[in-house]
């Protein structure tokens, strides 16, 4: 079975797009780039100003993988009298449909070409639509699960800046209303989601915020190049995906980054399962790429087809064999966080991650209950070379999602708790951006409630993503930034804080527990000639150590306390 569209069902929305009439689709293998009038010397002419920036930040090269195909090269593909569909980079390749054998054979012929393979055959009377996609028995492919009012909602908890509604039990599992409640909600972070289709998304209020902020920089199909991904006919997959991300409906269901930008673009071919997907995901890997985005949502995956030939196999998933698993690979080496679904085939019978979650740089994502108990359809790992698989998990069995209609209601499947994370990892990386990539799964890795004794069941466990955010440097301070000290400290009692630099400036200030809890916050606090609050909470707290957090004014600064 094929792809994990990772959503278990229970009541079937009729969301089938209109038959296909798309010719049969190859994909040309190129021998080189050359002749190229792009350069490595001038990345200006095809990456953006934010890829760029991306890029020194992280100190990521810009190499012959990053230039584009070689624009004379489509040209005469195209002047074959194929219709050319996307093009990549990172495997020098380029999709075309055909349905003339002449032409087909011209484009073989040509210089350049090394090979030319069909990922896209037409269908024989024995493979009917959606036959390969990867679902629970007796549940419909592509379909939506509702599971309106049989999904508990955990009480929200005093304090939070953000009412979110259902979305409450998914957000405080991973303890990320500590970020939000700091101030990280995404905001100048961008996420491409790599996906089979926005139906309504322009239009359910779910998504207004997004839209009135100017938070939706754009979208694109990859696969059927014009098509409006809006549209009512398309799948509407994408946008559940995208509401657990971004959508911002207070008291119904808040997104794990309300505030980050987003880019669509839909890289599936609607009820069919091909090969010719999995160069499509490239395609639009390599444009997240271009833009500058910093995290890639995919929750799609690959393991076999509607037509046999082209079947992965369990050996295929070493994270570098599947044309997927070789592109995300890429996209992770361009400094993007790839956040990808584990699949939801645990119960059946191919057990295991698909491609491209068996990639050692991308960052897995299974599934666990309300109360964080695996769930039973979540893929596992390992991959076929012993690495473990998921990487971590979160809620996607009952998760609060939006829906094409407008509605909001609960969802299962590991294209849920994919987003989910994925959201969370913008705001984490929000606190820190100097941060590479591998810095910051690292730090949810091993902050996850699994750290010491990860299985291929759960991975590293349930992410705290707070105890993440300290664990990587406790946010980022400027020069410029007001000193900060406590004292006394230690102290029996409760010490003063000491801001100097910084009079008449407003500040909030936190208290953590070596857990990652905030046991206080003030309210805004604005300090006055020399820049001294006590905190006399720390009168109700037991002995021990603590981080006490100081924002505002442009600073954010930690200090150690200990309580004798």
């Amino acid at each position: 079975m094929k792809k994990f569209f990772f959503l278990v069902l229970m009541i079937f929305v009729g969301e089938w797009l209109p038959a296909q009439t798309n010719p049969e689709r190859f994909v040309a293998f190129l021998k080189d780039k050359n002749n190229n009038p792009y350069s490595i010397s001038n990345p200006s002419a095809f990456l953006s100003e934010r890829a760029l920036a991306r890029r020194a930040r992280y100190s990521i090269a810009i190499d012959a993988y990053d230039l584009p195909v070689t624009p004379d090269y489509i040209t005469q593909v195209r002047g074959t009298g194929a219709e050319v569909i996307n093009t990549s980079r990172w495997l020098n390749t380029i999709t075309f449909a055909t349905s003339d054998p002449i032409v087909l054979d011209v484009v073989r012929a040509l210089s350049f070409v090394d090979s030319v393979s069909a990922v896209f055959p037409k269908k024989s009377a024995s493979i009917q639509p959606g036959s390969g996609v990867q679902a629970t028995p007796g549940i419909p492919p592509y379909s939506i699960q509702r599971i309106d009012g049989a999904v508990p909602v955990a009480p929200l908890k005093s304090g939070n800046v953000l009412d979110y509604g259902l979305a409450a039990n998914q957000t405080t599992m991973v303890n990320l209303q500590e970020l939000h409640n700091a101030g990280y909600t995404g905001d100048g972070m961008l996420i491409a989601v790599l996906d089979a289709g926005f139906a309504n998304a322009n239009q359910i209020s779910v998504f207004d915020t997004l839209w009135l902020t100017n938070r939706i920089m754009g979208w694109r199909d990859i696969s059927e190049p014009g098509n409006d991904i809006f549209a009512s006919t398309m799948h509407s997959h994408g946008t559940s995906v995208l509401s657990l991300m971004g959508g911002n409906m207070p008291g119904q269901l808040v997104g794990t980054a309300p505030h980050a930008t987003y880019f669509l673009i839909r890289t599936e071919e609607g009820p069919t399962e091909s090969l010719v997907e999995e160069y499509n995901w490239a395609a639009g890997a390599e444009l997240a790429d271009s833009i500058g985005a910093d995290v890639i949502n995919s929750s799609l995956g690959y393991t076999t087809f509607d037509n046999p030939l082209f079947n992965h196999s369990y050996s295929d998933l070493d994270g570098k064999t599947t044309p997927v698993s070789i592109a995300a690979g890429r996209a992770a080496s361009r400094g993007m966080l790839v956040v990808n679904s584990a699949g939801n085939e645990g119960g059946g019978s191919w057990q295991y991650v698909g491609a491209p979650a068996d990639g050692p740089q991308v960052f897995t994502i299974g599934a666990v209950d309300f109360s964080g108990q695996y769930a039973n359809f979540s893929s596992t790992g390992p991959t076929f070379d012993g690495r473990i698989k998921p990487d971590i998990t979160a809620q996607g069995s009952g998760a609060a999602v939006a829906f094409a209609t407008g509605d909001i209601g609960f969802g299962s499947g590991t294209s849920f708790s994919s987003p989910l994370i994925a959201g969370a990892m913008a705001c984490l990386w929000q606190t820190s951006p100097s941060h590479s990539p591998g810095e910051v799964k690292d730090a949810v890795r091993f902050t996850a409630s699994k750290a010491d004794n990860p299985d291929n069941y759960y991975g590293y466990g349930i992410p705290d993503f707070l105890q993440a955010q300290l664990s990587i440097g406790l946010g980022e301070t400027t020069v410029e930034n007001p000193s900060l000290r406590l004292a006394p400290n230690p102290f029996v009692s409760f010490p003063s804080v000491l801001i100097s630099g910084a009079p008449d400036q407003p500040f909030y200030i936190s208290v953590f527990d070596m857990n990652g809890s905030c046991v206080f916050r003030s309210g805004k606090v604005v300090l006055f000639g020399n820049g001294v609050f006590s905190v006399r909470e720390f009168n109700q707290l037991p002995s021990g150590i603590y981080m006490v957090l100081v924002e505002g004014s442009g600073t954010r600064q930690f200090v150690k306390a200990v309580k004798l």
